[in-house]
């Protein structure tokens, strides 16, 4: 018989830290990170952020795709994957020319990186609240035919499993926008906050065949999450078959 590997044990993930779930500060704060994205695609600072961190998706995480030529190379795209790493946006965005534009907890926004995030793309989403002026973004960037990576779960994994059901919102913007929603699975990259223990897992990336729906002005909530739950359901079939490839 066949050496057996060994299920690989949820302790041996590192905890991530405990958050400070809201944000004290108050809207207006953070307007003009809200405001840039509205009138401004990704700067430059995309194109040197997204190549040094590809390189790190390609070489120690040994990243590899399947199926990339199932984006489409124009009009707007929804790119949903589910949410293990802080970095997963990278592990989606390097293996496709669209420029993607995601969320990012208002958290983030302090020093020099607030710029970074500014001119690269990135805007803010404040957690705890119902984020109007996040969807008023997303809605001018598909409208532009641009592309935004919005995560279904909301938030990371905490425990390196992915949730039992999604947030409503991806099916809001997928019916409100028309746009398409291009589902995406993301396999080991649970263990990338592994980094200090010289951990760097192989990951592997799987995209979906493309959904549209029609579109629909004003959604209810009961039809915003059957979207929902309709691409996650794409999304853990995609990650099924990454794990049965994987041997896990």
């Amino acid at each position: 018989m066949g050496e057996q590997k060994t299920p690989v044990a949820d302790e041996e993930l590192v905890p991530i830290k405990e958050q400070v779930y809201k944000d004290p500060r108050p809207i207006e704060q953070l307007q003009k990170y809200y405001d840039w994205p509205m009138t401004h695609k990704p700067g430059p600072i995309y194109d040197v952020v997204r190549l040094l961190l590809s390189t790190l998706v390609w070489v120690p995480y040994r990243a590899r795709s399947v199926n990339s030529r199932r984006v489409p190379t124009s009009g707007p795209v929804i790119f949903a994957p589910n949410h293990f790493s802080n970095i997963d946006h990278f592990f989606v965005g390097a293996f496709t020319r669209r420029k993607l534009q995601f969320m990012a907890k208002s958290q983030l926004y302090h020093g020099w990186m607030s710029w970074v995030y500014k001119t690269g793309g990135v805007f803010p989403i404040r957690r705890g609240v119902r984020d109007e002026q996040s969807f008023k973004v997303v809605d001018s960037i598909l409208s532009r035919g641009g592309c935004i990576c919005m995560y279904c779960e909301g938030g990371r994994s905490r425990t390196g499993k992915m949730a039992e059901k999604p947030k409503s919102g991806i099916g809001r913007v997928a019916l409100q926008s028309g746009a398409v929603v291009v589902p995406v699975a993301i396999y080991g990259s649970q263990k990338v906050r592994n980094w200090k223990k010289l951990q760097a897992p192989k990951v592997r990336v799987s995209f979906g065949e493309p959904l549209r729906y029609e579109v629909v002005a004003d959604p209810t909530r009961e039809q915003q999450q059957l979207v929902a739950d309709e691409i996650f359901a794409e999304i853990k079939k995609l990650y099924a078959e990454l794990e049965a490839s994987a041997g896990g």
